[in-house]
């Protein structure tokens, strides 16, 4: 019963990755094909803002695809959970915002590009979030004091200890 849930893990990660890998797939080679074919677009940008989603998607690869033994086909490890909160989720929405961004740049030139800007700014409303609750919990917040009822009745606790 326990090998259930890794079981299912592996099968869902498995599928979510089958279905990213042929998504990338498609929408590079539908923005390169159109750009040979149909308009120019920027190679340099397209190069430099799909780095960030093909390192996202590999990492993911690495760290989510389940592992079986090579003689007995049995799992051996069912892979990180690709549907966790956290680091997990933000790579995933990096790499869907690289394709919108390949598909607005289809359509509106290369100022579809600008869709990309959401990916740092989006970082950025995370990274104060964290740094405001890391301040929380170092006592950096200037308005969580103690009211001074439980700093007495700490501080008599204190002198109980040290007098028995």
């Amino acid at each position: 019963m326990a090998q259930k849930a890794k079981k299912d893990r592996a099968k869902a990660n498995t599928a979510s990755l089958n279905s990213l890998h042929i998504g990338t797939l498609s929408v590079h080679a539908i923005f390169l094909l159109f750009n040979l074919l149909f308009r120019r677009r920027s190679i340099l940008v397209y190069i430099i803002l799909s780095v960030p989603s093909l390192i996202a998607e590999f990492i993911l690869e690495s760290t989510g695809r389940p592992k079986y033994d090579p003689s007995t086909k049995a799992l051996k490890n069912s892979g990180e959970d690709l549907a966790a909160p956290g680091l997990t989720e933000y790579m995933f929405d990096v790499i869907w915002i690289t394709w919108a961004s390949l598909i607005s740049v289809l359509v509106f030139g290369d100022w579809g590009w600008l869709l990309w800007a959401v990916v740092p700014v989006y970082g950025a409303y995370k990274g104060y979030g964290l740094l405001g609750m890391a301040r929380g919990l170092m006592g950096g917040g200037g308005g969580a004091q103690m009211p001074e009822e439980q700093q007495a009745a700490q501080a008599g606790n204190r002198r109980q200890r040290r007098a028995a």
